[in-house]
């Protein structure tokens, strides 16, 4: 089956998910391991990373990509790779098909991608972004969650102090989980 992605534009969400949802993300020599996956990605495949959300068995980010390149597949594939070499705690849970591609079960084999139309779209999703700890119980306050960006968007000015005390209007936003 072939997948059709889009090669236009610059502004992309994702959303990729743990394989079996299992909380890898939990661990913080595995946070440290993603932090390094895309420091070495974005050195030798420069892209910036505008807002990023890391909960136990799911990650979400706002990228802009370079003019003329749209390879965030291949990006996402080398962050992927050096992320679950070194990975701590995933297991089989008896998934063959892993087993007979000698697969390291870390992530989904797919993610979701959305490319950004405008800027309503883009703040749709930056807010959906960092509001998503709140959505999935994890904290009540977004400022309180310690793996978002959040922080960095408020000092560049995207949200104002307090933000998040109540649920932004996400109508319209296409995130995947």
């Amino acid at each position: 089956m072939h997948y059709r992605r889009d090669k236009e534009g610059h502004h992309y969400f994702f959303t990729l998910v743990t394989e079996q949802r299992q909380p890898l993300l939990t661990l913080p020599e595995n946070i440290d391991r993603l932090r390094e996956a895309f420091r070495r990605e974005k050195a030798k495949h420069p892209f910036e990373i505008e807002a990023v959300v890391i909960l136990p068995e799911h990650l979400h980010c706002l990228w802009l990509l370079p003019e003329g390149d749209a390879d965030f597949s291949g990006r996402w594939a080398r962050i992927k790779r050096y992320f679950s070499i070194g990975c701590v705690g995933a297991t089989l849970a008896g998934n063959p098909s892993r087993l007979a591609k000698r697969e390291k079960p870390v992530w989904q084999r797919r993610f979701w991608e959305h490319r950004i139309r405008d800027e309503a779209d883009w703040r749709r999703h930056l807010d959906y972004i960092h509001y998503n700890p709140v959505k999935h119980g994890h904290v009540n306050d977004p400022w309180a969650w310690p793996h978002s960006s959040l922080r960095k968007c408020a000092a560049r000015g995207w949200y104002p102090e307090g933000w998040g005390a109540s649920e932004p209007d996400l109508s319209g936003c296409a995130a995947g989980e």
